[in-house]
């Protein structure tokens, strides 16, 4: 599911499909998914960054998308088994609230959605959950945005949705540096805990994918990588990651789920909640020549 912006600056969703996820991409001729401001007026400004979950007690797909309304953007949920009719359940986190995912299965009876709300100082990835899909509580947060000058240290999100390994939750997510030339968006791992998705085992401290081509560093956005979405080989190990490049294109990086287990384990550090993190001992850090 692509994000299509128009000529007056308003976003829709088009469908992609591809056999082997690589070319020969056909695309749905007319908006797959478009805002439908008259029955849902939080989509007056547009949809966009759909994140799509699999959930096998629906036999659907649950797509978590931002739906833009006067007061900014929300989390939006819709339903669907073909990617062709949608049942929309409407807004589900308030303004200001995006790069949520729905978790596939339920814990202890309740449905569980990554989402990252913004307020206060910086922005930070929490977790809420549900009885139903649409009255959401419980509301906890999952990890937080770095200070100071780290690479993350602006604000971060979920990137593609959560992949469940028998490690953990395995969680790609964007890190925002705030510069002088405007925000640098890159991604980093985390990894969490298979029954309680609330807690962090694992962060990485270092990034591990930037925006390096020219597409990546120059476009509408400058400096973005920004995935929404991922494919698991039937080999179990290869990644297929989607992203937004510099907001102008749609480019895909491949990759190791074995290899990115193997990185966690080696370079996560164990996360300890609200309280500042700071440089600890630098003198093992490696130089970039």
């Amino acid at each position: 599911m692509c994000r299509v912006e128009d000529l007056r600056g308003i976003s829709h969703i088009c469908v992609a499909r591809s056999a082997n996820g690589v070319d020969n991409w056909v695309i749905d001729p007319v908006p797959t998914l478009f805002p439908d401001p008259e029955h849902h007026p939080d989509e007056i400004w547009g949809v966009e960054d759909p994140r799509i979950t699999f959930v096998p007690e629906l036999n659907q797909y649950a797509v978590a998308y931002t739906s833009y309304s006067f007061s900014g953007p929300s989390v939006s949920l819709a339903l669907t088994s073909d990617f062709l009719i949608f049942e929309r359940l409407g807004v589900i986190m308030p303004p200001e609230d995006k790069d949520a995912a729905l978790l596939p299965h339920r814990f202890d009876g309740l449905w569980a959605l990554v989402h990252r709300p913004k307020g206060g100082i910086g922005a930070h990835m929490w977790i809420s959950y549900s009885e139903d899909l649409k009255h959401w509580g419980d509301h906890r947060l999952m990890m937080e945005a770095r200070r100071g000058g780290w690479w993350d240290a602006h604000k971060i999100g979920l990137s593609p949705p959560p992949i469940e390994t028998s490690e953990g939750w395995l969680v790609i997510y964007h890190g925002v540096r705030d510069t002088c030339s405007g925000c640098l968006y890159r991604l980093g791992l985390a990894l969490f805990d298979l029954e309680r998705p609330d807690v962090c085992l694992k962060r990485g401290e270092s990034w591990i994918f930037s925006p390096e081509e020219h597409y990546e560093r120059f476009g509408d956005v400058n400096n973005v990588v920004f995935p929404c979405g991922l494919t698991i080989g039937p080999d179990g190990d290869t990644i297929n990651m989607y992203y937004g490049a510099a907001d102008t294109s749609i480019a895909l990086a491949t990759g190791s789920l074995k290899v990115l287990l193997e990185w966690i384990e080696e370079n996560g550090q164990p996360v300890h909640h609200h309280e500042l993190q700071d440089l600890g001992d630098t003198s093992d850090w490696p130089l970039r020549e």
